[in-house]
């Protein structure tokens, strides 16, 4: 029985420890970024040694791993198939963006770094197209089902995390006027009204 509860307990002490390890490491993307953090870093905020951290994650690919489906599973990302039963087009995307832009309020400051860094870093660019991508193109699929090409364009942009950016953090909109405001462009880029032509004489002297 003594042996049992021996067992026991360090099993709770490896996960107890496991799990220290995984939130600073969460802590530590979301604020330095998952291409800075080092593995020294992570092991002293979680109050570890190094080769206690490797016991548990022998690379980087593993941690990340482990960090970012932590995220996740605390606040999973917006499910494209709930939108499917809305028919109005308009209100599907209005319902869907509203969804999504409530996602990146809630984890700014996590998304703006691994974006960041999946510019430049190999294993960030990997590790968030697996856990975004497939979202991501769900999202598109179902919120750009009946849309035209320009339209789905448009919606693209009105997906990305950076014009959620653009749109609430540096212009100052609420999440309502923000996905309205997209829902409205994306309507817009399907009408057929032509520019006017503009004269060889004008085109001269705007050259």
């Amino acid at each position: 029985m003594a042996r049992t509860y021996t067992l026991k307990r360090r099993a709770e002490q490896q996960a107890e420890t496991r799990r220290r390890i995984v939130e600073a490491a969460v802590e530590m993307h979301g604020t330095v970024g998952p291409a800075l953090t080092t593995v020294s870093m992570v092991a002293e905020r979680a109050g570890v040694q190094r080769h206690t951290l490797y016991a548990h994650f022998p690379d980087e690919r593993s941690l990340m791993m482990a960090c970012s489906g932590l995220a996740l599973e605390r606040d999973p990302l917006p499910d494209a198939g709930a939108w499917h039963t809305i028919r109005d087009q308009g209100e599907r995307v209005r319902a869907g963006l509203a969804a999504i832009y409530g996602w990146y309020e809630r984890n700014a400051d996590m998304a703006a770094c691994v974006l960041r860094d999946a510019e430049y870093h190999p294993l960030t660019r990997e590790i968030a197209a697996l856990r975004f991508g497939p979202s991501m193109a769900a999202y598109h699929d179902v919120l750009g089902e009946t849309l035209s090409a320009t339209q789905r364009a448009m919606l693209q942009l009105a997906l990305s995390f950076f014009t959620w950016r653009t749109l609430v953090r540096d212009s100052a909109l609420e999440r309502g006027a923000a996905v309205e405001a997209m829902v409205q462009a994306i309507r817009c880029a399907g009408t057929r009204e032509s520019l006017p032509v503009r004269s060889e004489a004008w085109m001269r002297a705007a050259g």
